[in-house]
This record gives structure tokens, sequence and C-alpha cells, in this order.
């Protein structure tokens, strides 16, 4: 799996979340909450998941059962949730930190 087929998985994902969006709307006149708490769980562990597929696929190469482009395409892709993650962490940071130099 290369760079542009994640991103075009990416780009796939955000489609499917745009479309159902409007429906979600419609079917409830109220805001819901969402769990941020929940959310950031659920993100840690994909990216726990992906560490965890890219390992395997490291020891079937060396046991000599899965192909070098694969095991390389599971570790960009653990890179990339990895450095996805490192950046909302970083936002979330600066967020935090503006809102603790407002005045009260």
């Amino acid at each position: 799996m290369s760079t542009a087929s994640i991103a075009n998985n990416a780009y796939q994902m955000a489609a499917r979340l745009q479309q159902q969006m409007p429906a979600a709307e419609d079917a409830s006149p109220k805001a819901e909450t969402v769990d941020f708490g929940k959310m950031v769980s659920e993100a840690v562990e994909t990216i726990v998941d992906k560490g965890q597929q890219a390992d395997d696929k490291a020891v079937g190469m060396i046991e000599g059962k899965a192909d070098v482009v694969d095991v390389v395409t599971a570790i960009a892709e653990t890179e990339i949730a990895l450095e996805t993650m490192v950046a909302v962490r970083d936002r979330v940071i600066s967020a935090y930190e503006e809102i603790m130099r407002m005045p009260i």
C-alpha cells in the first residue's frame, strides 16, 4: 500500500463521514455530545493495533512468510498514524496553553 493509496483511503473515509453527517442531522434535531476521551482512546487503540500488525508482518518476513513490501507498507501506515496522533496532541496542548493564558 503506497502513500497515495493511504491518502485515497483517508479521502474516501472523509467523504463517507460527510455523507453520513446530513443524515444524522435530519434524524436528530438536538445536538449530540461527543466523548472526547473515548475518541482519543479509540485513536490510541488504532495506533497500537497498527503497530502490532507491523510487528507481526516483520516477524512474518523474518520467518519467510511475508513480503518486504507488505512490511514496509505496514510500518509506513503505523508511522503516519503515529505522526497524526502526535500532531493532534500538539494542537490540544497548544489550545490548553492558550486557554490558560486567558485572563479570568
